[in-house]
């Protein structure tokens, strides 16, 4: 019963959130960070197997400044980490970030001192890709759930508001190790009572 309705046939309406939304994720860049064997899966999804282009990225390279999407591929070292988040901090506004590979997830088998358990502690992740390593195919798959992220995010101060209690929220995130350690204790306080 709305304008829709009395428009004719073929007539597209369209809000101009939803409208920016489209175009912006038909537009992002991407900022490889390789970090191990996850690179390689993500390497190969530029090919001409796995077609990027269709999807607005056909551009992704080494230079932060230009680029809206970051996919963290393989382990994140303590050393790599300043570097991670100083290539993060020169991307411009609007920006996402994909964790690639479970060790960029959440450390995957590397529980010990010199392995960030989760990217998420240095910047915020939009959307986690598990797999050791994951195929093309599910690099592909997070492509397309970011998409559906950014087109429906909300624009101007509120996405910089949301961004930045998302950023905040990550970095005050208890380690996953720790985790483990505190779920551990609660179940022993439990069992004693």
């Amino acid at each position: 019963m709305g304008i829709e309705d009395k428009l004719p046939s073929g007539v597209f309406t369209a809000n101009l959130a939803q409208l920016a939304g489209n175009l912006q994720k038909r537009s992002t860049w991407l900022a490889t960070f390789g970090l191990a064997c996850c690179a390689i899966e993500m390497m190969a999804t530029g090919g001409p197997d796995f077609d990027m282009a269709r999807f607005g990225m056909e551009k992704s390279g080494a230079s932060p400044r230009q680029a809206d999407v970051m996919c963290i591929a393989g382990r994140l070292s303590n050393k790599m980490a300043p570097v991670l988040r100083q290539v993060y901090d020169q991307m411009p506004e609007p920006k996402w970030v994909i964790s690639m590979g479970v060790c960029a997830s959440s450390g995957g088998m590397f529980n010990n001192y010199a392995i960030v358990q989760g990217a998420d502690h240095i910047v915020p992740v939009d959307v986690y890709l598990p797999g050791c390593p994951p195929r093309p195919e599910m690099l592909m798959h997070a492509f397309l759930t970011l998409h559906e992220q950014i087109q429906n995010a909300p624009m101007g101060v509120d996405r910089k508001k949301a961004a930045r209690a998302a950023e905040a929220a990550a970095l005050a995130a208890v380690p996953t190790s720790q985790q483990v350690g505190l779920l551990t204790i609660g179940h022993r306080q439990e069992i004693a009572r």
